[in-house]
């Protein structure tokens, strides 16, 4: 029975609470599970970005391997447990042993692009905003906009690397070798290597991510809920944990997760839709010379996406360096430089190509997918799955890019209402993939897509031009679809690069080797 699931085709219900009025599946290839090319064997000592240190979250020690009571666990997985588990089980663990990091952010990008849905106007002509309170309300709550999902993911990852820190210090520090290690007759459903099982990294990885996950979409609670149950026990129904790694681990991941969670509250984003500050940035923009600030082309006016987005606390660089790095001013209507991005529009708009289209399409990211963020995350998870990562070095790569994400859009939005600049429909420019609620200059696809494949690029240099050449189409492809101005975009993955090596710096300083 040893490592008998192999790649095969499952089709999983999403089950988002009650969100939909139809049952929707996906059919997704199940990656197949492998050892690990490194245990990072010394990841417990690896620098955190929210823990004070690995042991700030006591594990008390396991039972040894002689001890009666882990001899009683090792005795029921081997023969009541794994002689009762199911075909469905089987399913669970094969999907499960992709990895816990990279499904828990599969998970997490679904759920954003579920609840990526701007709220409609009532018939005042307003536009409620969704209440956390009464999140499955009309409009539904989050409206998982790029910076929302930004902040989602990077949190998220966070707290996976940091609980992983943590567990890699215990693992390494009591040394409980897998079930199947002490007794060599237990069958497993998945590849085992060296890893010390206590306490379980899957286990550590479901609870913090399901922490934030709830906290981020808390009208999600019955499907996190059933995702937690079924990570946790599938790693039992492998063969690869027994009980008390798992509670350990859950214990564990809760606790740093509730951590992690402490941060985001204070972190500014309360106040990140705060309309009052829009006159004061709309004067400062004529003060500047923006002699038409932006205004919503839409009927009736939608007001700003998250003004004050831009105040929301970065991770790898503080405020001061924010302001420092803001790109300079753009070009001013009626400048040469202005008009020669209007009439490069204008041209596109008449004679748009089949591969400008399709690259504006691909690189869209609108309403109802999981934004430029969840694309790049899902980059970075597909590439470190490749490089098959341990655990807590595919956290780290997450946590790297996911921060980078974060503090792109921060950065980004900050420089949008710094300048308030008018977008192209202002100038009778017709859009083909959307119409965005906020201003112009510089362009967000730039930035998040800049700043994400700078930290990719310095983790896996040998696909560095892959992965500059997808920013630099997700960039384009803003122009193509008649949104941004060229200035927009080439002042966009400047700004990202700089965003980008501020986390490449921060990880070659976590210990990690890099």
């Amino acid at each position: 029975m040893k490592n008998i699931l192999k790649y095969i085709i499952i089709t999983i219900p999403l089950g988002i609470g009650g969100l939909l009025s139809c049952d929707k599946t996906i059919t997704e290839p199940v990656k197949e599970a492998y050892v690990p090319v490194s245990l990072d064997e010394k990841a417990g000592s690896w620098k955190t970005y929210v823990l004070g240190s690995a042991n700030e979250v006591a594990v008390a020690a396991p039972k040894a391997s002689n001890d009666a009571a882990y001899l009683k666990e090792i005795d029921s997985l081997k023969n009541k447990i794994l002689p009762a588990v199911t075909a469905e089980n089987k399913k669970a663990v094969a999907y499960w042993g992709a990895g816990a990091v990279y499904r828990w952010n599969e998970i997490a990008r679904e759920l954003a692009a579920r609840y990526n849905i701007p709220p409609a106007s009532n018939a005042e002509g307003k536009y409620p905003v969704p209440d956390a309170a009464n999140p499955l309300a009309d409009p539904k709550f989050p409206f998982a906009n790029p910076p929302y999902t930004a902040r989602a993911l990077a949190y998220l990852s966070v707290a996976q690397y940091d609980a992983l820190v943590s567990a890699w210090n215990y693992k390494y520090k009591y040394n409980r070798k897998a079930p199947s290690k002490n007794d060599a007759t237990i069958s497993t459903l998945l590849p085992v290597s060296d890893l010390p099982s206590y306490p379980s990294e899957d286990a550590v990885v479901a609870a913090a991510s399901y922490t934030i996950l709830v906290a981020m979409f808390p009208g999600e609670v019955p499907y996190l809920d059933s995702k937690l149950a079924e990570a946790k026990n599938a790693r039992v129904w492998a063969g690869a944990n027994v009980p008390s790694d798992i509670t350990a681990g859950d214990a564990l991941g809760k606790a740093v997760g509730a951590k992690i969670m402490a941060k985001a509250r204070v972190d500014g984003m309360s106040a990140a839709n705060n309309q009052a500050l829009t006159a004061g940035m709309i004067e400062n923009a004529k003060k500047i010379g923006v002699k038409n600030p932006w205004v919503s082309q839409e009927t009736p006016a939608r007001p700003p996406m998250l003004p004050n987005y831009g105040a929301v606390t970065t991770w790898n660089f503080d405020r001061p360096t924010l302001e420092k790095i803001r790109p300079i001013i753009p070009y001013l209507e009626n400048s040469a430089e202005f008009q020669k991005d209007i009439d490069e529009l204008k041209v596109i708009e008449k004679n748009q190509t089949r591969e400008q289209a399709r690259i504006a399409n691909y690189w869209a990211d609108g309403a109802g997918s999981y934004t430029p963020p969840g694309h790049w995350h899902r980059t970075a998870a597909n590439a470190a799955h490749e490089a098959k990562y341990s655990e807590v070095r595919m956290a780290r790569t997450l946590a790297l890019v996911g921060t980078a994400l974060m503090d792109a859009g921060i950065a980004c939005w900050e420089t949008k209402y710094y300048y308030y600049t008018p977008r192209p429909q202002q100038f009778g420019v017709k859009t083909s993939v959307g119409l965005p609620n906020f201003p112009s200059y510089t362009s967000g696809h730039s930035t998040f897509s800049s700043a994400a494949a700078t930290v990719l690029s310095s983790i896996f240099p040998d696909q560095a031009s892959k992965f500059d050449e997808q920013a630099k189409e997700a960039s384009n492809s803003r122009v193509y679809g008649l949104i941004h101005y060229r200035v927009d975009c080439e002042m966009g993955l400047v700004h990202g690069k700089k965003i980008g090596d501020y986390a490449i710096a921060r990880g070659k300083a976590d210990g990690s080797g890099y």
